[in-house]
């Protein structure tokens, strides 16, 4: 009479699945970012909104104030071009971040649950992606004003740039939010008005003293006002740099505390 040995693999070999070595990083790794990062690029919708759109309204309302400059000096199309920076970096990372939702409906997030790679080092790619379109959004709308004749001290140009992309985090952070609270068919038709808004009450589309009193008391609490005073700042040698600083660092938390919550909910269901 023969038996048949019906113990798993695991238990024949003397190991145990709780004591396989986990990868490092959690399973964060280049290629796997640089396979994300050409995924994105690869979209051409995407492509069009966060490198183009900017960079077609800085030649529709830029262009038209060159040569002329602001109370404080500045020039007007250099002040503008610097906005547009702001508000496409804006875009680019809250798109980034908001992919996370057409994964989710496409049952990705499941499939991730298989796989060694941790939750914070898929969350973590997601915001370098995003940080990354980020960066090329600045970059265009920079080489857009220099070829169209804008002209700044490099210090300047340094300084308002790194501004614009490093606080343009809060708005990964927003997107990864949004991305686990709306569904992935109307995440974008969400976004989109929200943003422009957004964009409108910070000051990026018209400067915030050309708008009623009570609308600039409102921007002040506005995510993008912080980043658009200290993108702005080094140009116009003003601005409250200290709460522009507070106001983005208070805005990144809540919106990544959001997002870690809605995260942990949503991987629970899987």
């Amino acid at each position: 009479m023969t038996t048949t040995d019906t113990r798993t693999d695991s238990a024949v070999t003397g190991t145990d699945a709780s004591t396989r070595r986990r990868p490092a990083l959690g399973g964060f790794n280049l290629p796997n970012l640089l396979l994300e990062i050409r995924r994105v690029l690869r979209n051409r919708r995407t492509l069009v909104f966060i490198l183009i759109m900017p960079a077609v309204f800085f030649l529709l309302f830029g262009l038209p104030n060159r040569g002329q400059t602001l109370e404080g000096g500045a020039q007007a199309t250099a002040y503008i071009m610097i906005s547009l920076a702001v508000y496409g970096a804006m875009v680019a990372t809250t798109s980034g971040g908001a992919m996370v939702a057409v994964e989710r409906a496409q049952g990705w997030s499941r499939q991730l649950r298989l796989t060694p790679l941790r939750p914070a080092a898929y969350v973590a790619t997601k915001v370098i992606t995003a940080m990354v379109l980020g960066l090329l959004a600045v970059l265009v709308e920079f080489a857009v004003g220099v070829f169209s004749g804008v002209s700044l001290p490099m210090h300047v140009w340094l300084l308002a740039g790194l501004a614009a992309w490093l606080g343009s985090l809060v708005f990964a952070a927003f997107g990864l939010f949004v991305g686990y609270l709306a569904p992935a068919e109307n995440v974008m038709q969400f976004l989109g008005p929200i943003l422009a808004i957004l964009a409108m009450f910070g000051g990026l589309f018209v400067p915030l003293e050309v708008l009623p009193h009570v609308m600039q008391e409102i921007a002040r609490f506005t995510p993008v006002y912080g980043v658009g005073e200290l993108a702005r700042s080094p140009l116009t040698g003003s601005g409250d740099t200290a709460t522009a600083v507070l106001n983005i660092a208070l805005w990144t938390v809540a919106f990544g505390f959001g997002a870690s919550r809605l995260f942990r909910r949503d991987t629970t269901r899987v």
